[in-house]
């Protein structure tokens, strides 16, 4: 699995735990090993920018993602076909305040908006009710699954 992360963003990232995360998470929703992936760590300026560009809304946002080939979660035995996943910006100043205000860690933050980063690239949304209870389940599945296996590491 290539997954490429860059942090841009003027302040420290677990660059180590975002990849074992998502390495984690695309496992988890049997997403092909040869699927490209790219996180961008970015200043709340440039968060800001793209939120106003693609989102056409004012101020920095938390996570964005931009799906490539609009791949989709596999089964066991139907992986997902290798191809571009895309690519999720992650703005960390977001994340610190974001946790600060949820009790949490930074880092815990962080993963949380990468794993919710990873679904939107795989399709799901959560602008309806049962959209909503179905992403976050799955994402709360994830980041339990995913903190398990960094207790056993």
């Amino acid at each position: 699995m290539s997954i490429e992360i860059n942090n841009e963003s003027g302040l420290e990232v677990d660059e180590q735990a975002i990849q074992r995360l998502a390495v984690f998470a695309l496992d988890q929703m049997h997403v092909h090993p040869d699927a490209d992936l790219a996180i961008l760590f970015v200043d709340e300026a440039a968060m800001e920018q793209l939120h106003v560009q693609w989102m056409d809304e004012p101020g920095p946002t938390d996570v964005l993602s931009f799906p490539m080939d609009e791949l989709r979660p596999g089964s066991d035995d139907n992986p997902t076909p290798a191809g571009l996943l895309g690519d999720i910006v992650v703005c960390p100043q977001v994340a610190i305040a974001q946790a600060e205000a949820a009790g949490h860690s930074p880092l815990e933050e962080m993963l949380l908006l990468t794993t919710h980063g990873i679904l939107h690239l795989l399709g799901f949304d959560h602008a309806e009710p049962e959209e909503e209870r179905e992403m976050f389940g799955i994402q709360r599945d994830i980041l339990v699954g995913f903190a398990l296996e960094e207790r056993r590491r």
